[in-house]
């Protein structure tokens, strides 16, 4: 077990070190930069990462790109949760011990801070240092799309949002 945490941290260690250099290039001048920073580096564990690495490895993709794209799958997972806490759908004061990204700024700053992280996430995709072959990226764009969208993730936000007060089976 201590060999698989200490794999989970040197996968976390080295998302969190791109993430920082993604946002080091972003514009300082932002007032969304730092409510995205406060969602993303806000502790968690980084495992959707180590699921890339892990899936990656079996195909022997280069650890280095597997780390950028579940650089942008955190972003995504970030993204999820600051919707998730909002008002309108869970009304969460508190993620990881911390106050959620509304209570920090406001409930606007939440939901753009998520926006841009999403938008992010497609960014980092998009980028030639995710892969130098545009078609490989755009595929990778294409399947994160459709597993975050409509008929994946959201869709289930929604199933969530749609399940609250009805006793279920």
């Amino acid at each position: 077990m201590t060999n698989f945490s200490g794999k989970l941290n040197t996968i976390a260690r080295n998302t969190d070190s791109y993430l920082k250099s993604v946002f080091s290039k972003q514009n300082s001048k932002s007032h969304l930069t730092q409510p995205m920073k406060y969602g993303v580096f806000s502790g968690g564990k980084r495992f959707r990462s180590a699921i890339v690495v892990s899936t990656g490895k079996i195909f022997r993709t280069d650890y280095k790109k597997l780390i950028i794209i579940g650089a942008a799958v955190e972003c995504l997972h970030s993204y999820s949760l600051m919707h998730d806490d909002l008002p309108s759908m869970d009304n969460d004061i508190l993620r990881r011990g911390l106050p959620t990204t509304h209570k920090k700024y406001n409930e606007a700053t939440a939901i753009l801070a998520g926006d841009s992280l999403l938008t992010l996430s497609f960014e980092i995709l998009s980028d030639s240092l995710t892969h130098n072959d545009p078609k490989i990226r755009c595929e990778l764009i294409y399947e994160l799309a459709r597993a975050a969208g409509a008929n994946g993730m959201v869709a289930g936000q929604m199933m969530d949002l749609e399940a609250e007060n009805k006793k279920l089976s």
